[in-house]
């Protein structure tokens, strides 16, 4: 029974469906018709959390002293391992007393930072596509949002230039994220210091997502934004164990810079949350002090994929560039056809799962992402389904 009077508020109303749930029905469905999917849709890590981890988990979680609540700012040793982490990785030096805050993951972190800082019609600077809390969590927040068009031209960065000194001038804050969830772009050391020096012109709050820090190849190390001098004095970075350390699940994450931005979100939490159970926190300590072996393994993992699909793609028509970072391809669809027929047309035809660009914002129309979350054999399959399907990229007569 639906009562009338009792509604949503406009915040909720002001959201678009979210494509990743809308995914979730679809393959359910598909599932309940016996289709065996391949799901190349969300960017889930396959594979199990490394053994050290849970084995820190199981022990930590024995220990009645974590059974309580955590502290609000997280524990002094999680943070102590994150500014660690930080200084081995970029030379990032970091009080842990206060520019370290542990998250419920990133998208939590970038999500409630709109709310503690976002005013209603303020405007906010986020690029698309993006990782959809980057511009859902400002819209929530009541937030203008204005679209920065990533172009394939330009290797899917910001155009800085583009951008009207009117908007710059009245903007509050620029989402980013470099590596790029879903393009798999990836931006040089200048594009940071053109983006920090135009954030402090114009007096810009910067919120960067370096969610795939370690999830590069071929000798490309991604950049920090707090590497960049002046940037931690306007800006804040998030992380996630999410990817790297297949903890999904788990959600751990976390941000750092400046003190009193992570300081203002931690308020803001105080009043949501009671943050990460402590025996969470010491896995993730865990994960953080990990030998660099184990990252070039997850490393390797995800190369050897992207080589094996980048090259099975081409071999249906689709010139994919080989990414430098990121569990990704972002593959154009065939030239007529919408992200969203497309994708479903993949999945009624192959039980094949990609994501419609659109899920990222009205930018990516026109493409699709594809996951590296399985092996190659796996993978091998979804390469043949899509050639029994002559599902193929010819650019003057495609069709699916």
């Amino acid at each position: 029974m639906t009562i009338d009077w009792i509604q949503p508020a406009k915040r909720l109303s002001a959201l678009p469906p979210y494509v990743f749930a809308r995914l979730d029905e679809l393959k359910a469905r598909a599932r309940e018709q016996g289709l065996d999917l391949i799901d190349l849709g969300m960017g889930n890590p396959d594979g199990p959390t490394p053994e050290p981890v849970v084995e820190a988990a199981t022990n930590a979680i024995r220990d009645a002293a974590n059974h309580g609540y955590p502290p609000f700012e997280g524990t002094a040793s999680f943070r102590q391992a994150i500014t660690s982490w930080y200084h081995r990785r970029y030379g990032v030096d970091l009080d842990p007393e206060g520019e370290a805050l542990p998250l419920l993951g990133s998208k939590e972190g970038l999500t409630h930072l709109a709310m503690a800082y976002i005013n209603p019609g303020d405007t906010v600077l986020a690029p698309t596509p993006a990782y959809p809390a980057h511009f859902r969590g400002p819209a929530i927040a009541g937030g203008q949002i204005y679209h920065l068009v990533l172009k394939p031209e330009n290797d899917w960065l910001i155009d800085l230039s583009a951008i009207p000194d009117t908007v710059a001038e009245r903007a509050k804050a620029l989402y980013f994220n470099y590596p790029n969830n879903p393009t798999a772009a990836t931006a040089p050391r200048e594009f940071f210091e053109d983006i920090v020096a135009f954030a402090r012109k114009h007096e810009i709050l910067l919120v960067h997502d370096l969610c795939y820090a370690e999830l590069a190849f071929d000798n490309y190390h991604p950049t920090s934004l707090l590497e960049i001098p002046g940037a931690k004095d306007i800006g804040v970075e998030f992380h996630t164990l999410s990817k790297t350390y297949n903890m999904a699940g788990w959600r751990v994450g976390f941000v750092v810079g400046n003190r009193h931005i992570v300081q203002g979100l931690r308020t803001l939490k105080t009043n949501l949350d009671y943050g990460i159970f402590a025996a969470l926190q010491t896995a993730a300590e865990t994960a953080l002090q990990l030998p660099d072996v184990y990252l070039h393994e997850v490393q390797a993992r995800y190369r050897i994929r992207r080589d094996f699909m980048v090259n099975g793609l081409a071999a249906l028509g689709w010139e994919i560039p080989k990414t430098k970072a990121t569990m990704y391809l972002w593959v154009p669809c065939p030239p007529g056809v919408s992200s969203t027929d497309f994708a479903l047309s993949v999945l009624q035809q192959t039980g094949i799962v990609v994501t419609p660009g659109n899920a990222f914002g009205p930018g990516g129309e026109g493409y699709v992402r594809i996951s590296l979350i399985a092996n190659c054999d796996r993978l091998g399959e979804a390469l043949d389904r899509l050639r029994r399907g002559e599902i193929c990229y010819e650019p003057e007569t495609a069709e699916v």
